[in-house]
């Protein structure tokens, strides 16, 4: 080495950490560079310190830019000997090491890490030493044995071992060829004695071929252990032969007879019969322990199990099926209509083969969307299944998985087939709007083909293998929302939507459904209690806000176990009066309360929202302060909302004239729009016209009626255009108290279609086409404000 190296070593040099790789002395290494300021130190050994650099492993290699307390202080100076550039920007550079060495000063300078480094010097041993030559031939002996075993090391590499016969060097060499960790590697190179350091390595290579040695016998065992599983099997061979000549029992005979008869009683389809024998043909000739005929087993029972040619048969009583529906479920008329309507045409058909409708129950939480469906497949008299893919993220959970991995199994469609033990059953695909999406595939893609009339004819699952008809399943999906829905997959279903219900239906779904059940649920009888309707109109008001009932039922059940409580310890039953002072004891007070809309205010209107989970009031605030003509927007509002909300004060400016507004507050005041309850993202463009009017009455210092809500898109010319979730923005307006909305006028019908007569009769609709319509009803005094402008622009003009 000394002769390769005779120039004097510089004592400065550009500093190469290494994350799990330690460089020592006489190794001949490649290293792959990534790191800007590692090619900086690469590039600055070739140009300016003549190919030398300095490499120190990294105390933790997951630090991207390591400080100096993360660097050992004892590394290699090494030589660059090869440098090339790789595609993806990296540099595979071949060092070679040279020596010890400790840091002594560390510095950054122009994008890269240098060191002041001294030589550490070892000890030199002249004199024969015995414990040296042991130890040298004892390495020699543990390399030539963990070759024998498997370990693999260049060739050339073992002669130089083997003819090196200095301590140090020998250490070293040996050292770059054990498999060790790099902090192992790391206490080597930091070993400066070499008698001390060819110890260490002379134990660690001992360590090393003693794991080599109990591998071997590992392999040894396995290879024994096949061997005996093949004699095995040829002894069962010989005694099936035996058992025949004697006229003995067969069990794997019987076994493969057993799948004959269940194939000819599955009544398959010719292409399937034809594969399952295949597959039966394939386990007769294996072995019955092996893994393989596992898995053939396994598939032959789904084959067998899936109800290829079974049916229920339908009952095509409509007014039975009618009677089902509304003993179930109140309202709903439009889903009930469909299924009467399905039932009718086929029961006029001949055949009595129909493709199965694809619903969607879109709506709220709570409304009865999922128990719809159980009563849909009562009313059918078809057997009922349902999976929830809420939060199904693999496309395999559709489809299923390919046998050729190890516990495989068919998709949430087969398996509801297999479950329901007919062709045509009822499957319900709950929350299809939760689907998620990850690299295991799109789930939602997968159900394109399921949920199409005209494909599902022949779908194929992964695990199957075999076309399974679908055409006949009665497929009903739920969700909250469909903006979340892939829209081909939402194209092919036929989506109902469910509203929110009112205080009325609310009222008439507790008595006639959640009380009975609560009681029933709860270990009483109808005659143990009895509600007062103003007693379940306060739980309604005081301790629910929801489009749905769920909520209600859970506070109906605490009232009722309250009760079954009391009847348990005292023993005694009598006839319960549940009263608003006897809900108020069970419950507490109450946790809403009738928002009051009773001060008209500047600057403050009552928007109206949509939600997954029904209506909502949204109070929307504005004020002006001096400034620069800047329109500040908080509440956490989407890009949407913000948009309406330009567009509603651009109206404004364009119409200051008409309401007469001083053009100069535009430039001199700054306007803030705020929605409360910031921390709950909101976007839309049906709060336009309110936020439109908000500003209009700080412009003009007037008060909004306080009694009015207001929902609809604006434009730049002030027209009101339609939105959507009407009837649940007007029910929040109602449980809210309010007595007028203004609506869009394209919703009206739509509006007086689907909401009820009470609903309309509680709340005055105003169906408006302009934004000037709302602002001379809403803002008080706006109208003498403008008909005094008007006379002022006259009196100017004569």
């Amino acid at each position: 080495m000394e002769d390769m190296y005779e120039e004097n070593l510089p004592t400065e040099y550009p500093l190469l950490p290494t994350r799990d790789l330690v460089i020592f002395p006489y190794m001949v290494f490649p290293i792959f560079v990534g790191r800007d300021f590692s090619i900086k130190a690469v590039e600055d050994a070739i140009e300016n310190n003549n190919k030398y650099i300095f490499l120190a492993l990294q105390k933790d290699k997951d630090i991207e830019v390591p400080k100096e307390k993360d660097i050992y202080q004892i590394g290699t100076i090494a030589n660059i000997i090869r440098v090339m550039r790789l595609e993806d920007g990296r540099v595979k550079v071949l060092v070679q090491g040279v020596e010890r060495a400790r840091i002594k000063k560390f510095k950054k300078e122009n994008g890269l890490f240098k060191v002041e480094v001294e030589i550490l010097e070892e000890p030199i041993y002249e004199e024969e030493n015995i414990e040296v030559e042991a130890l040298i031939h004892s390495i020699r002996d543990l390399l030539d044995k963990g070759i024998s075993l498997g370990k693999q090391v260049v060739p050339d590499l073992v002669e130089i071992i083997k003819s090196v016969n200095e301590p140090a060097k020998l250490s070293d060499l040996v050292a770059s060829i054990l498999d060790i960790k790099s902090e192992e590697a790391q206490k080597i190179l930091e070993t400066i004695d070499p008698v001390e350091r060819l110890r260490l390595v002379h134990d660690l290579l001992l360590k090393e071929v003693s794991i080599l040695e109990i591998q071997h016998k590992i392999r040894v065992s396995a290879r024994e252990a096949m061997e005996k599983d093949h004699r095995e099997y040829f002894l069962r061979q010989q005694m099936k032969v035996i058992q025949e000549e004697l006229g003995e029992k067969d069990e794997r005979k019987e076994e493969i007879e057993n799948y004959k008869k269940k194939i000819e009683e599955a009544q398959m389809p010719e292409e399937v019969k034809e594969e399952a024998l295949k597959q039966l043909k394939r386990l007769e000739k294996m072995h019955p322990d092996s893994a393989e005929a596992g898995v053939i087993r396994t598939y032959l029972d789904w084959l067998v199990e899936l109800p290829w040619n079974k049916r229920t048969k339908d009952r095509l009583d409509l007014k039975l099926a009618q009677k089902i529906l509304d003993e179930d479920h109140y309202d709903l008329e439009k889903i009930k209509e469909r299924i009467i309507e399905y039932l009718a045409v086929l029961k006029l058909k001949k055949d009595k083969s129909m493709k199965g409708p694809i619903l969607c129950f879109v709506g709220p939480p709570g409304v009865g969307k999922t128990s719809l469906g159980k009563s849909i497949a009562k009313a059918l008299g078809r057997k009922f299944v349902r999976q929830s893919l809420g939060g199904v993220r693999d496309e395999a959970e559709i489809r299923g998985h390919r046998r050729t991995y190890v516990g495989a199994l068919p998709g949430k469609i087969i398996q509801a087939l297999k479950q329901a033990g007919s062709k045509n059953p009822v499957i319900m695909l709950d929350e299809v709007d939760k689907i998620g999406m990850d690299f295991r595939g799109d789930p939602s893609a997968a159900l394109l083909e399921v949920l199409d009339p005209e494909q599902n004819k022949e779908f194929v699952d992964h695990y199957i293998g075999l076309p399974f008809d679908l055409s006949e399943v009665l497929f009903i999906c739920t969700a909250n929302r469909t903006d979340t829905i892939p829209r081909p997959l939402l194209d092919r279903m036929e989506v109902i939507r469910l509203s929110g219900y009112s205080e009325e239906e609310k009222l008439h779904i507790a008595e006639k459904y959640l009380i009975p059940r609560q009681i029933k649920e709860n270990g009483l009888k109808q005659k143990d209690i009895q509600f007062t309707k103003e007693a379940i109109t306060f739980l309604i008001r005081g301790y629910t806000k929801e489009a749905g009932v769920r909520n209600l039922e859970r506070q109906i059940g605490a009232v009722i176990r309250k009760i079954a409580k009391e009847i348990a310890l005292t023993g005694k039953k009598k006839k319960y009066k549940i009263t608003k002072a006897l809900i108020k004891k069970f419950l507490g007070a109450p946790i809403y309360h009738p928002e009051a809309h009773k001060k008209d205010e500047i600057g403050v209107v009552i928007g109206l929202a949509w939600t997954e989970v029904g209506g909502e009031i949204l109070k929307i605030e504005a004020t002006k302060m001096p400034g620069k003509g800047n329109l500040i927007l908080t509440g956490s509002l989407g890009d949407v909302m913000k948009e309406s909300a330009m567009a509603g004060f651009s109206y404004l400016k364009s119409k200051a004239d008409y309401y007469g507004i001083n053009p100069e507050d535009f430039s001199k005041y700054d306007f803030h729009v705020h929605v409360p309850a910031g921390a709950i993202p909101k976007d839309g463009p049906s709060a336009g016209v309110s936020i439109t009017t908000a500003l209009a009455s700080v412009l003009l210092n007037l008060p909004v009626k306080s009694d009015m809500a207001m929902t609809g898109e604006i434009t730049l010319t002030g027209k009101v255009l339609p939105v959507g979730g009407l009837k649940e923005k007007i029910l929040a307006a109602k449980r809210a108290g309010i007595k007028k909305v203004f609506l869009p006028k394209d919703n009206k019908e739509e509006v007086m279609e689907d909401l009820l007569a009470y609903v309309r009769k509680a709340v005055k609709l105003k169906f408006v086409e302009h934004i000037d319509e709302i602002l001379k009803e809403a803002i008080i005094g706006i109208e003498e404000k403008i008909k005094k402008q008007e006379e002022e622009i006259e009196l100017a003009k004569s």
